[in-house]
Formats: structure tokens, C-alpha cells, sequence
């Protein structure tokens, strides 16, 4: 199905090329894990398959075709057979849900019977039957990205490139997701998905090709994330309350004071009256009133044993790191925008009245 040959990519006015060197196989029905840090040429190896880039060196060969021989006016017809979904969802604003999937088989001249029957048949695939009639505005991140889907089964290819599916979602959101891409899998689609969701990865144990600089690492059968040194720890440090500062304060001044009057031979429990015993209290009161205000959080004196006063850092109360959140907002486009931005050409949607030659490589 898929086939990078010794591949290496350079871009111009990069000095580090962004591949370099890769060869790996997918085959058909396979459900693929590209993985590895930003700027380790997953994408780059996604837009190969699609053939928004072409090899510097080496070959890619999709559905039994060099992509590097086939002219750019065969590529619309080609991405047909590869479906893509993306982080941003890029659904048509001012379309309906059943508008947003038929679009994708209007522009290549479906005929209005087969679009009447295939666009409801997708949509109950991936869990939208009744919603056909809502706008993106009114759908949740979720479903907003399960019309995306929709829209690259819609005209049934037998490869799914999935960049970062889950990105914009929430953990609940983004399992649903994953379950429903197992489900397209299952029915003989191959999947090859780009991630950071080291989670799903060790759970599904499926096929997993690392990259790193470039060049790949690792190709395991069925593997797990690797590697998550390089992935943000998001354990939140221990609270300090204010009252608990305040308190802890309190006490070291009192500890304080009794270690005072410890050392100057006093009992620290006889506090001296202002008229009574005078020359006795002199002391106390010399040893004591010298003694400047106490910091927000004294250290503990030297007297004191270490297993007295529990340790307390100091400065201020540190607050948890909270994860963003992130709402997911389509593409604001207009329908007569779609051509200029290149959408249709993307989902390979441009329709070429003068050339119905669209066969590319084997079909299912």
C-alpha cells in the first residue's frame, strides 16, 4: 500500500534535512503509530503520502504509483483514494453536517442518488445519524472532528492519514475518537496516524515507527510510545496555604522565644509582671526585647532537634499548573474561497471535466 524507499528530504534553506534516509513498508489493512517529537518528519512523511511533497532522494510509492512520476494533474484524482483528517477539523462554516460530507462527492461528480445514499450511511459510522441538519458552530470538538472523518470516508478510500487527530480534543473526547479509527481499521482501511498521545499508543499496541531527527529509529509490530522523557510532567507541585504559613509562623516564634529563655537560665512558662520581681525578670525581658520581628518563615534554631519541626520552603505559596484550554474553531471560509485555498485540491476534490481518467493504482 505504502512504500518509502531510502528517502531523504531537504528543504530550501535548511541546512538539516528533514528526512533522511527512511524505509518502511505499511501494508494493507495495517494501522500505523508514526511517533517522535516535534520536527522528527512525521508530517513530513504524511505529506508525502498525500503528495503535497516529493522526495529528494528515494521514491515513495502509494497504491503501485511513484509519486514522484505522477503529473500534478493526476494528483486530485489520486488523493481520492486517501483520505485525510487533520488537527483543525477545516469544515465549511456556513454548511450543514450533511452538506460539509457531500460536498467532498458533489465536486467530483457523484450523482445526487448515491450521494442521498452514502453521505447517511458514513455519518451513522461514525456516530452522527440525526445530526445532519447542524451547523459546526452548534457541534462539539468532538463531533466537529467525527464530520472530518466522515467526510474522508465519504468517498471510501482505502487509506486514512490521520495528522494529530485528537490534538484539539479532551482526553474523554479523544478516546472516542481513537475507538472510532480501531472501527474504520477493522473494516480494512489502512490507518497510518501521526501522535503525542503516548497513552493511546502503549494501549493499542499496534505498529509503531519512531522517528527522531529525521530519521527513523525504531519499527515495532506491536510497540508503545517509547520514550516519554521528553513529554511535560503534569503532577502539580503540593499547595501552600496561607493559613498554613501563618500558623507554622506562629510556632517558630513561640519555639523561638523558649529557646531564648532556655539559654538565658529562665523558665519560659514564668512570664514576669511589670511590677514584680524586677531585677529577676531583667533578664528575660533583655533577652527577649532585643530580638527583631520574626521573618514570614524563620528558620528553625540551633537548639531545636531536627525531628521537632517538620521543613517548610520558603517564599510563596506555589499554585498547580493547570493545562490549557483549548476550544476548537473552524476555518472561517466561504464557499468560493474553498477553490482559492486549496481545500478542494487537499481532500483531492478538484474536478477536471476535461480528463475522467481517475483510475490511480489498484481500487477497492
Amino acid at each position: 500500500m505504502i512504500r518509502f524507499e531510502n528517502v531523504t528530504k531537504r528543504y530550501r534553506g535548511t541546512a538539516k534535512p528533514a528526512l533522511t534516509d527512511v524505509d518502511f513498508e505499511v501494508l494493507r489493512g495495517e494501522f500505523v503509530f508514526l511517533v517522535g517529537a516535534s520536527g522528527s518528519g512525521k508530517s513530513t512523511c504524511l505529506r508525502m503520502i498525500l503528495r503535497e511533497e516529493t522526495p529528494t532522494d528515494g521514491r515513495v510509492v502509494v497504491l503501485g504509483r511513484d509519486l514522484r512520476t505522477l503529473s500534478n494533474r493526476k494528483v486530485p484524482y489520486f488523493r481520492r483514494h486517501v483520505g485525510a483528517v487533520f488537527q483543525d477539523f477545516r469544515l465549511l462554516p456556513t454548511k450543514t453536517v450533511f452538506q460539509n460530507v457531500a460536498f467532498t462527492l458533489q465536486v467530483i461528480g457523484s450523482s445526487r442518488g448515491f450521494i442521498q445514499q452514502a453521505v447517511p450511511e458514513v455519518l451513522a459510522l461514525v456516530g452522527l445519524a440525526g445530526k445532519e441538519k447542524r451547523f459546526p458552530h452548534e457541534l462539539s470538538g468532538g463531533e466537529q472532528q467525527r464530520v472530518a472523518i466522515a467526510r474522508a470516508l465519504a468517498n471510501r478510500p482505502q487509506i486514512l492519514l490521520a495528522d494529530e487527530p485528537t490534538g484539539n480534543l479532551d482526553p474523554g473526547t479523544s478516546v472516542d475518537i481513537m475507538q472510532l479509527l480501531a472501527r474504520i481499521n477493522a473494516g480494512g482501511t489502512t490507518v497510518v496516524m501521526a501522535t503525542h498521545e503516548a497513552g493511546f499508543v502503549d494501549q493499542m499496541q499496534r505498529r509503531v515507527i519512531e522517528l527522531r531527527h529525521g530519521e527513523m529509529v525504531r519499527d515495532e509490530r506491536h510497540g508503545g510510545y517509547g520514550d516519554t522523557s521528553s513529554l511535560p510532567s503534569l503532577a502539580p507541585e503540593p499547595e501552600r496555604g496561607a493559613a498554613a504559613v501563618a500558623a507554622l509562623t506562629a510556632v517558630l516564634e513561640v519555639q523561638r522565644e523558649a529557646a531564648i529563655a532556655a539559654a538565658a537560665g529562665l523558665d519560659p512558662t514564668d512570664v514576669p509582671d511589670d511590677d514584680e520581681d524586677a531585677p529577676a525578670a531583667a533578664p528575660y525581658r533583655d533577652a527577649v526585647a532585643p530580638a527583631p520581628a520574626p521573618p514570614a518563615v524563620p528558620p528553625a534554631p540551633a537548639p531545636m532537634a531536627a525531628d521537632d519541626v517538620a521543613e517548610e520552603p520558603e517564599g510563596e505559596a506555589s499554585t498547580p499548573p493547570t493545562a490549557p484550554h483549548t476550544q476548537s474553531i473552524p476555518v472561517q471560509l466561504t464557499e468560493v474561497d474553498v477553490e482559492e485555498l486549496g481545500l478542494a485540491d487537499r481532500l483531492g476534490l478538484r474536478r477536471d471535466e476535461s480528463d475522467g481518467d481517475d483510475e490511480v493504482g489498484p481500487t477497492s
